[in-house]
């Protein structure tokens, strides 16, 4: 009967003894906060050293002003100080055993301020135990409550990796919600720009899935009322993710790649967009995605015509690139889409990188049209010369006329190419420079 009371006595004291315990380390920590700042205000020695009786009388005066001055300054920091401290304590004790969830909303509110302002709050939050209970009021239906804890999360995120640690070890990318649509355009771009900052993780050795945030980053960039901002903070996300080789099957198996082409053809997007293929096109997945799309080569063909946005013009060519290298069946498509004056284009009026790009798929182009061309290509017998009658034997002469007008029209046809790209480069007023090098091509110097 003892035996039965005594477990009974201690198993009632142990939720006791256990908020006890909490309690007692939370204030202890404070102090120890505390004491460390206190600890760098004290004087030194060498601050009371005086050395008034060598100085004159009005340097003497001088001098009190501004001591009196630096410790009224050097006092009321103290007592923001202070006050911050306390307002911290205060904060971190009603988040962890507030009464009501408004008690709680308030106190996450007042987490995410002092953590905004000083980052070493941040790191001192974060070792409080706070997190979790901010990523659990983050999975809330109630928006008021939902938006607080994010706004803290965002703020105790930044800059600090243990903290980003901690958001993923409590299961925040669990805690996103299913359906973006119940979410307002606020609310989905603090998730998005939560998202952001956790996804640095991704270049650390801490394990970051991408399997639980990547239908939500896909939603919201697919969504047609996510704002243009939202957006470009998911782009910023799943660039992160891209970097890493090892999540391209997650990134291409969730539709990233098609999104992603979609949003290359909007301006404000198309750099974030291009950059995140980039990292995608050197897989194997992501090259196989991007050669199955219908969208390519065309949307990146009219990116090359972008003269505003020359980074995009050097991501599109070096997506462009990887596509054609080595692949016969791309470049025909290339080529049927119009891609040779376009990089004419580029060769002549894009910087410096996008005409290397540029010149080094003309390359291509021309060494694919010279072998098609090759001495080992079609019959080697029956030739007829132009205007010979047929079977009739190759007169020499006639022979050399016939190259005469092949070369000549193939420099009509370069005149034509050329001219186009003088009349879109008219702004420049460059044009003269651009004829005299018409003029002068050869046959030679066809690209293709």
């Amino acid at each position: 009967m003892s035996d039965s009371n005594s477990t009974a006595t201690s198993s009632s004291a142990s939720p006791i003894w256990l908020y006890s315990y909490t309690k007692l380390r939370f204030f202890n920590r404070i102090r120890r906060f505390l004491r460390s700042k206190n600890a760098r205000k004290r004087p030194t020695p060498s601050d009371h050293f005086d050395t008034s009786s060598s100085r004159p009388a009005n340097v003497i005066s001088n001098n009190n002003e501004a001591t009196m001055a630096g410790q009224v300054l050097e006092k009321q920091s103290g007592d923001d100080h202070e006050d911050d401290v306390l307002g911290l304590q205060r904060a971190v004790k009603k988040l962890h055993f507030g009464v009501c969830w408004e008690e709680r909303e308030l106190a996450a509110m007042e987490v995410g301020t002092l953590a905004k302002e000083d980052v070493k709050v941040r790191k001192l939050v974060g070792g409080l135990g706070v997190i979790p209970v901010l990523v659990s009021m983050a999975a809330s239906e109630v928006v008021a409550r939902r938006r607080a804890a994010v706004s803290a999360l965002i703020e105790l995120a930044n800059g600090t990796y243990t903290n980003k640690a901690l958001m993923a070890e409590a299961g925040i990318f669990s805690k996103l919600p299913k359906d973006i649509n119940i979410l307002d355009e606020p609310t989905r771009h603090q998730f998005a720009e939560l998202l952001f900052l956790l996804s640095s993780l991704a270049n650390t050795q801490f394990p970051l899935s991408s399997l639980e945030t990547l239908p939500f980053l896909v939603g919201i960039i697919e969504s047609g009322t996510s704002s243009i901002e939202t957006k470009e903070t998911c782009l910023g996300a799943l660039y992160n993710l891209s970097t890493i080789l090892d999540n391209a099957g997650n990134l291409v198996s969730n539709g990233v790649v098609e999104a992603l082409l979609n949003l290359s053809s909007i301006k404000e997007l198309s750099e974030k967009a291009l950059a995140t293929l980039g990292n995608l096109v050197v897989t194997l997945m992501g090259k196989k995605a991007m050669e199955n799309s219908a969208a390519v080569p065309e949307s990146l063909i009219e990116i090359l015509t972008w003269e505003d946005k020359p980074k995009c013009q050097e991501l599109s060519s070096y997506i462009l690139m990887i596509l054609a290298h080595q692949s016969s069946d791309q470049r025909v498509k290339m080529a049927d889409s119009g891609i040779v004056p376009i990089l004419l284009e580029v060769a002549l009026l894009g910087s410096s990188l996008a005409q290397k790009r540029a010149l080094k798929l003309l390359q291509w182009f021309k060494d694919e049209r010279q072998a098609k061309m090759g001495p080992h290509s079609g019959p080697q017998t029956a030739r007829f010369a132009i205007g010979s009658p047929l079977g009739s034997p190759v007169n020499p002469r006639e022979a050399q006329q016939g190259k005469k007008m092949m070369k000549n029209l193939v420099k009509q046809s370069l005149y034509k190419n050329m001219e186009m790209i003088t009349r879109r480069a008219s702004a420049s007023g460059d044009s003269s420079k651009l004829k005299s090098l018409i003029i002068s091509t050869s046959s030679k110097s066809l690209p293709y």
